[in-house]
């Protein structure tokens, strides 16, 4: 069994399963994640019983980089799997610390009209130490710290749940990967059921929805979730969270040209959000050559930020990270072949 497929309190469960102590796992999480020691012979704190046992039923596997596309503020990585599929992530560079975009799915079933990495169907959901396993490869590979993470690349982490749970347990456990709840995002393009769980965990981490349109009529003709879940539940769920949690929800809205990106649809958005605990990112769209949908240009863009403002709507604009590698977070390339 894989190391990294282990949250702490299920390795606790199977080292007493098999005679051993609860402390035992808690010797072995601190030599594998906190001393990047990945033999069990080198863990001088645990009996040879232990480590007999160790070698026996357990190995470390990761996801292995196969190929990485550089530029200034980013860096995208390929990474192939056990069964080998391949899956994406993008390494963005801030003044504030580095942030990685990760996958969630090998592809997408959620068939956003936008969206080049749901070209790719979903082949299956990626497993514990498949999205542990982005984090600790990349961090190993560039020998740097990863102060954030964004689960917001190929895949809807949200139908992962279950595997998201258990990856969250691990990345804010600060004897694992330690990073803090609120450097750490979900995203969803709105599962509705899903939010309601989310929020019901209580931990803390980030939420953040994509929206990309202000009303039922656009956002059903560009995303397909908004036929099973619209903007009503989807927003009766969002309110729930923010009862919950009393943290601030992120708004994702790709800014596409002449299609969800004029004054009327800034007007619409800010009379939906008016009130709410929540928090805009203004995403310029990252083209592809599989798409006609186009970028909205920095004019239109600056008039939809002034309108939200202007309604004291918080809103940022994105910087765009990797367009350049074609592989903006949230909007990953699906096709090795683009690379």
């Amino acid at each position: 069994m894989n190391i990294f497929n282990f949250t702490k309190t299920e390795l606790e469960e199977y080292l007493i399963k098999n005679n051993f102590k609860k402390y035992n796992a808690t010797q072995i999480i601190e030599w594998v994640y906190q001393k990047n020691i990945n033999d069990f012979n080198n863990m001088s704190n645990i009996s040879k019983k232990l480590i007999s046992f160790c070698d026996d039923n357990l190995f470390f596997k990761l996801p292995k980089i196969i190929k990485k596309e550089e530029s200034k503020l980013a860096n995208k990585y390929l990474l192939e799997l056990d069964d080998g599929n391949k899956i994406e992530c993008v390494l963005m560079f801030h003044d504030y610390g580095n942030s990685l975009c990760i996958s969630s799915q090998i592809g997408c079933n959620m068939g956003c009209s936008f969206c080049e990495s749901g070209r790719l169907k979903r082949v299956r959901n990626l497993e514990l130490y498949e999205l542990s396993g982005q984090i600790l490869s990349i961090s190993k590979y560039e020998n740097i710290k990863i102060d954030y993470v964004v689960v917001m690349g190929i895949g809807e982490p949200f139908d992962n749940f279950e595997n998201i749970k258990r990856f969250i347990s691990v990345v804010i456990d600060n004897k694992m990967i330690n990073i803090g709840q609120r450097h750490l995002t979900i995203s969803t393009c709105g599962i509705v059921p899903k939010i309601y769980e989310f929020a019901d965990l209580c931990t803390g981490v980030n939420l953040a929805i994509s929206l990309h349109s202000p009303n039922d009529e656009l956002r059903s003709s560009i995303m397909k979730i908004n036929k099973v879940y619209n903007i009503k539940e989807l927003f009766k769920a969002i309110d729930y969270y923010i009862l919950k949690t009393n943290r601030r929800v992120t708004i994702e809205y790709i800014m596409l040209l002449d299609i969800n990106d004029d004054e009327k649809c800034a007007k619409e958005l800010a009379k939906l959000l008016k009130g709410k605990l929540v928090y805009v990112n203004l995403i310029p769209y990252n083209e592809t050559s599989n798409f006609t949908m186009k970028r909205s240009n920095d004019f239109k863009i600056k008039k939809f930020y002034d309108i939200l403002k202007m309604n004291n709507i918080n809103v940022t604009i994105r910087k765009e990270m990797g367009s350049n590698l074609s592989a903006a977070c949230g909007q990953l390339r699906a096709n090795e072949n683009k690379f």
